[in-house]
């Protein structure tokens, strides 16, 4: 059984008193059918400074007696994250709903440092004596954990924010719309699917995230926070007549968004059903592809993911460390001395900004769970290696960069933990390929292409242990001769080595073509997390790319 926010808060009002407490107190993304986003830069979404509702007072009251608590027991530094989440998916396949799950966690976990080491400890019992207990609890593995210290933690500065709040810009609560009006919506969907000659199979789903966090810290900050995830999707087999071949298209078009419901009826997945449909059944007798070198024209919907494994991930600071190792390996840029301001990562119109304030966009928030403000930063500037992804914890040991460049010595607001029971540490932001200076379309790259291969949605992948050597597929293939598009391929994935890829780049589109796209998880860590983020790009043109054929006997 769940325990809803409101009667948490009657309940711990309630314990309050008894216990002698004053129990007082986005660019959006382009759709087929959809007028394109509007040109120039994303908005963005800056965090509020009003003071959280009063219905949250005795939160308020249970965070700061928590961070007493271990103020108490010595430490010199501690947070404490109390986090509500509600997460929900349906699931259909052909006629039938094939899954259904609705989850619900409440809990709290609370961080300290003690003499430069770090402890955690969390717990579901939200009362005073609990959180008491576990704030001591955190205090005594800090103690345990310096034995194996290899470095004292220091904490780069970041300004206190005593009363914040922040709430992704949604229109319409995924959880207040009934699933029977989902599976329906779903069920309608495959139907037109299975509507088109040679489509055999269906599946179609829907996911949706809310969390509500409250946060605070031993250097004055406060906030409380809310935030939404939606996906809505959809993958369509098509059998050839004699079953000796099948083809599928995912709906690629359609991507995980930070809105609302209304992420799902903008999707329009009764009316695009059809034609992602038919695209499947084209890939059936679409021409194998000969191996070779070809000029790629790759589409924002598969692009975010070859940033996502190439750039964002290797970029991230533990990796390039050498403490991520174990989840998807470490980095090749490394070690920072080495690369920073010195790595060619691509030619001159190539930038990568991070950032956490993109409206629309998975990792965009008001506030890190290390309690920053995020900022926006570019991770390659101009061609250029220009910085990492970092926490509170990890700027300190870029301290001789920043100097170098004049810039302050502060996190990037990189710093998240997937729930309340699970401990902080650097994730990765929106990582996007910002617009080019000429206002291109992805039409004009195929204009100005003679012999290549375009390619839209994001397909199967594999990369190595320090992302340098990786392959990746996509959805659909169009084979363009002489500027124009003649026909469709299949079995098409090309291989890369990162920086030569990125190198290869000569050609990437403007603002009216900028997309915002993502992944609903991403995991890192042992034992591993999930995060969510976003990717916006252009589309970009690279330069003879080695591709083979991925369905040539071997």
């Amino acid at each position: 059984m769940t325990k809803s926010r409101r009667d948490f808060l009657k309940a711990s009002s309630a314990a309050a008193a008894a216990a002698g407490l004053a129990a007082c107190g986005v660019a959006p993304q382009t759709i087929p059918g959809a007028s394109p986003p509007a040109p120039g830069s994303p908005p963005t979404a800056p965090p509020s400074t009003q003071a959280p509702s009063l219905g949250d007072a005795s939160i308020r009251d249970l965070a700061l007696r928590a961070l007493d608590a271990a103020k108490l027991a010595g430490a010199q530094y501690a947070d404490v994250r109390i986090q509500q989440t509600r997460t929900q998916s349906v699931a259909t396949r052909e006629q039938r709903v094939q899954g259904l799950s609705d989850n619900e966690t409440f809990g709290f976990g609370i961080r300290t440092l003690v003499d430069g080491a770090w402890g955690f400890a969390a717990s579901h019992d939200l009362t005073a004596l609990e959180i008491e207990r576990v704030a001591r609890q955190a205090v005594a593995q800090a103690r345990a954990n310096r034995s194996a210290l290899v470095r004292p933690v220091v904490l780069a500065p970041a300004s206190a924010t005593p009363s914040g709040t922040w709430r992704s810009p949604i229109g319409v609560d995924p959880f207040t719309i009934a699933i029977e009006d989902k599976v329906a919506l779903l069920l309608a969907a495959n139907a037109a699917a299975l509507g088109v000659s040679g489509a055999r199979f269906v599946n179609s789903s829907m996911s949706f995230f809310r969390s509500e966090k409250t946060y605070a810290n031993t250097d004055g900050t406060f906030t409380v926070q809310t935030h939404y995830r939606t996906l809505p999707s959809m993958s369509v087999t098509a059998v050839s007549a004699d079953s000796s071949d099948f083809q599928s298209r995912d709906s690629t078009d359609i991507q995980p968004m930070a809105r609302g419901y209304e992420h799902v009826t903008a999707a329009r997945l009764v009316e695009n059903a059809p034609r992602w449909a038919e695209e499947a059944v084209q890939k059936l007798s679409a021409k194998a592809v000969a191996d070779g070198r070809y000029d790629l024209v790759l589409h924002p919907t598969h692009l975010w993911l070859t940033i996502h494994e190439s750039i964002a991930h290797p970029t991230e600071l533990d990796r390039a460390m050498g403490y991520e190792a174990n989840y998807a390996g470490t980095s090749f840029v490394a070690p920072p001395e080495s690369v920073l301001g010195k790595l060619r990562y691509g030619p001159e119109l190539m930038n990568i900004r991070g950032d956490r304030s993109e409206v629309g966009a998975l990792a965009t928030t008001g506030w890190d769970d290390d309690g920053v403000a995020p900022d926006d930063f570019l991770i390659v500037r101009n061609g250029l290696f220009n910085d990492y992804q970092t926490t509170r914890e990890q700027a300190p040991w870029l301290k001789w960069w920043y100097d170098q460049q004049g810039r302050e010595t502060r996190s990037h607001g990189c710093s998240y933990a997937q729930s309340w029971s699970d401990v902080q540490f650097q994730r990765m932001p929106n990582v996007s390929l910002r617009p080019g200076e000429r206002d291109l379309a992805w039409e004009d790259l195929i204009a100005a292409t003679d012999r290549g291969i375009a390619i839209v949605g994001d397909g199967s992948f594999s990369i190595d242990q320090q992302r340098y050597n990786a392959q990746f597929g996509g959805q659909l293939f169009h084979e363009v001769r002489g500027g124009k598009i003649v026909g469709m391929l299949k079995d098409v994935a090309y291989q890369i080595r990162t920086p030569e890829f990125w190198n290869s780049l000569d050609m990437i589109g403007g603002p009216r073509s900028y997309q915002l796209c993502g992944a609903f998880g991403d995991a890192k860590g042992q034992p591993s997390q999930s995060n969510a983020v976003s990717h916006g790009c252009v589309p970009g043109r690279f330069r003879q790319v080695t591709v083979i054929n991925t369905g040539r006997a071997t």
